[in-house]
């Protein structure tokens, strides 16, 4: 494993110590080993600290303080992964990252984050043009995923009191979002339902003119505003982190949802971190604690961990719970209920060999009444009841074999014109690679896909395994994301097939 970047001083070994887990879950992502992940990660956070270290020099300098650096920390290394990510592809390492992330880092979409500011996404500037108190309170708690009160814990807010400044906080990027909306160089026809998409968005009941849902289903700028402004529906957490993460970050979303789930985010308190990087007095009121200095040993130790362990839940986690515990010794998150298991990584040690026993022990359904109905159904009932002349006197049906896959579809969160969801699946048959197939009952349209890809034609949709998920043990599970978009309803998918076989829908 290469050697992590040396610490010049207590905040900066705090700050390796609580964002290095984010840092390499999202280089893992970007690349296509374990190994590269974690060359990846040590670069971008190198990387990161020379910019706080810079930021630092320059507030000492000009007196500007705290507002020479916008970003919260952890989004400020995220940013660094796909800066280094980037440089690799020029480098003529692109063969280490993901084929897609090298697609992407040619596109248009990644131009937008070194291009003109005001033509940067909107969450982004957004987030920037927020004091970073609110920005780091915002990024726990939307993206991170981290329960209130962990949130208050790590920042040292009144956790009675978290919340409502949590709503405040949302407001407050909701206005930034808008401001920086009405500044954007945009056409005559876009401008023109500027006004109308504030309206909109401001009131959970209000609906939406079928002109303007037309728009923004053609305007890439209009429905990221639209994101933004919209502070109910749950689909904050995904505009934050697509427009600040850019390329993987919905996956990164889930990733770290997965993990606080199930009290896997360790960290420090972002006072120290501030208060020795920037050496001036913290914004809020902060909770002290005994701090405690983490040495590059155990930091190594940590990341070759992290390195190792799957980044997704697993009901089987009380290890993994136990690696996730904070470096103060105290648990950030008491382990909620978990997902089900089987979030696969891309250095391949994931639900195929790992959480596999996690569902392992289910009761197998023998009944073939708790089947969906299907052609191996009615095939099999063929077979088994034809006129005893013709086949030997047989006068009865075997009974059905119980089915060789179970699929739980989960709706993780859902906005007007738009969702998420995640597909977990269980084989009971060890798989060479897997291709699951499944049917939309209310016209949805999948837009994008992590851990797998896709294809659609009209309401039949096929998911594909991606290169570094193929393999999957037998009663082992495989799980990937996407999000989509739907209108009138969203009700679950159905119909659910693996490499053509019927599979079982469980709740």
């Amino acid at each position: 494993m290469p050697d992590l970047p040396t610490p010049q001083n207590a905040a900066e070994a705090a700050l390796l110590s609580e964002c290095w887990d984010a840092v390499l879950s999202y280089a893992d992502l970007c690349t296509s080993g374990s190994a590269s992940a974690t060359q990846l990660a040590t670069e971008a956070f190198t990387h990161g600290i020379d910019e706080l270290r810079a930021a630092t020099a320059a507030s000492k300098s000009t007196g500007t303080g705290r507002r020479a650096l916008r970003l919260p920390r952890i989004p400020l290394l995220l940013a660094s992964v796909r800066t280094v990510a980037a440089a690799w592809e020029t480098n003529g390492l692109g063969h280490r990252l993901d084929p897609d992330l090298r697609l992407w880092l040619h596109s248009d979409k990644a131009a937008r984050y070194v291009g003109p500011p005001l033509h940067r996404p909107l969450a982004l500037r957004g987030l920037r043009d927020m004091q970073e108190p609110d920005a780091v309170l915002l990024w726990l708690a939307e993206v991170e995923s981290l329960p209130m009160s962990a949130v208050a814990r790590r920042l040292g807010l009144d956790p009675a009191a978290a919340a409502t400044e949590l709503a405040q906080v949302r407001v407050l990027f909701r206005d930034r979002c808008h401001r920086n909306h009405l500044d954007t160089p945009m056409d005559a026809y876009c401008r023109s339902y500027a006004r109308l998409l504030d309206a909109v968005t401001r009131s959970p009941s209000a609906e939406t003119p079928e002109d303007l849902s037309r728009h923004l289903a053609r305007c890439v700028e209009c429905a990221e505003a639209a994101a933004c402004l919209r502070l109910h529906g749950g689909g904050l957490p995904a505009a934050l982190s697509s427009g600040v993460i850019g390329w993987g970050g919905l996956a990164y979303l889930e990733r770290r949802r997965r993990a606080a789930e199930a009290g896997m985010i360790g960290g420090r308190t972002d006072a120290a971190v501030d208060t020795g990087l920037d050496e001036g007095k913290p914004v809020r009121p902060r909770i002290g604690r005994t701090g405690i200095l983490v040495t590059a040993v155990l930091v190594s130790a940590l990341a070759l961990t992290v390195s190792l362990m799957p980044f997704g839940g697993s009901k089987g986690g009380d290890a993994n719970a136990a690696q996730g515990e904070a470096t103060d010794g105290q648990s950030l998150a008491d382990p909620g209920p978990s997902l089900p298991s089987g979030s696969k990584t891309k250095s391949g040690s994931g639900s195929g060999s790992g959480s596999g026993t996690a569902t392992a022990g289910s009761p197998a359904v023998a009944d073939s009444t708790s089947r969906p109905a299907g052609n191996s159904d009615q095939e099999a009932q063929g077979e088994s009841s034809s006129p005893a002349g013709k086949q030997g006197g047989v006068t009865s049906s075997p009974k059905s074999a119980a089915p060789d896959c179970r699929v739980k579809y989960e709706i993780v969160s859902e906005w007007p014109d738009g969702f998420q969801a995640t597909v977990t699946v269980t084989s009971t048959k060890a798989l060479a690679t897997w291709s699951l197939g499944w049917t939309f009952k209310d016209g949805q349209h999948v837009g994008q896909m992590w851990d797998g890809t896709f294809t659609q034609d009209d309401s039949h949709v096929t998911a594909t395994a991606a290169d570094y998920n193929k393999t999957v043990t037998a009663n082992g599970t495989f799980t990937f994301g996407f999000v989509g978009s739907w209108t009138g309803a969203n009700s679950a998918a159905r119909d659910f097939t693996l490499n053509t076989a019927s599979c079982q829908a469980v709740g």
